[in-house]
């Protein structure tokens, strides 16, 4: 007995509660859609994913959150042979986005004065980083793309090398669809990687929090009194 309240006095660890970190990725997808949207409503270039998501919408019909989800789960595929394992988040991921992204498409029109188009890029690109720190920090598990760039890397790669390919690929593939390619597009190359460096640490959630410290015996005894 003596020993464990040596222990909780020093400040035992205990795990982060999984409503705190539900609470966290939740809010996180529900705004990564929303500034993705944002950034499509300014209509001056999306990043290298939503220009394919946009081009396969625009090229075969659904909306383009709708491709959000179809392409998500197909890279979800990808992850088999490179022996990742998916979280609560990952499949999360997959739904949330894509459809917080279609009702916000459905619900605005696209931008025309020049003022705005520019504010709803800039909030966009921000807001965008935000939900990043707050999906990832979370830590429930990687978005289907983050995933598949991390296992390719894993296999003896240049994590910056197998991104950049990737994301060449995937902007190449969505111009020749017929995607928005533009400024946006340059404004979220540029500063992503930046927004993501501040706000993923400053969102990271630890595997453990301490322990609220017990009472003192003394000053127990005198609340008590």
């Amino acid at each position: 007995m003596l020993l464990e309240d040596a222990t909780r006095g020093r400040g035992v660890r205990r795990p982060v509660p999984v409503v705190r970190r539900l609470v966290q990725l939740y809010a996180g997808l529900v705004l990564y859609g929303v500034s993705a949207a944002l950034i499509l409503i300014a209509a001056l270039g999306a990043d290298p994913w939503d220009v394919f998501h946009q081009g396969l919408s625009r090229r075969i019909g659904l909306g383009t959150g709708a491709w959000v989800c179809i392409v998500g789960a197909l890279v979800l595929l990808l992850w088999i042979p490179l022996r990742q394992r998916p979280g609560v988040g990952t499949v999360s991921n997959v739904v949330v986005i894509g459809v917080v992204l279609d009702l916000m498409l459905a619900l605005f029109d696209p931008a025309s004065a020049a003022w705005a188009r520019a504010a709803l890029l800039v909030s966009g690109v921000v807001l965008n980083g935000v939900a990043t720190g707050l999906y990832i920090g979370a830590r429930l598990g990687p978005g289907p793309r983050d995933g598949l760039m991390t296992g390719i890397a894993a296999r003896g790669h240049s994590l910056r090398a197998v991104r950049t390919g990737i994301e060449l690929t995937v902007l190449a593939a969505g111009a020749l669809l017929g995607g928005t390619v533009g400024i946006g597009t340059v404004a979220y190359a540029l500063a992503i990687g930046a927004l993501a460096h501040v706000f993923v640490p400053l969102f990271a959630l630890p595997d453990a929090e301490p322990a609220a410290p017990a009472p003192a015996p003394a000053a127990a005894a005198a609340a008590a009194g």
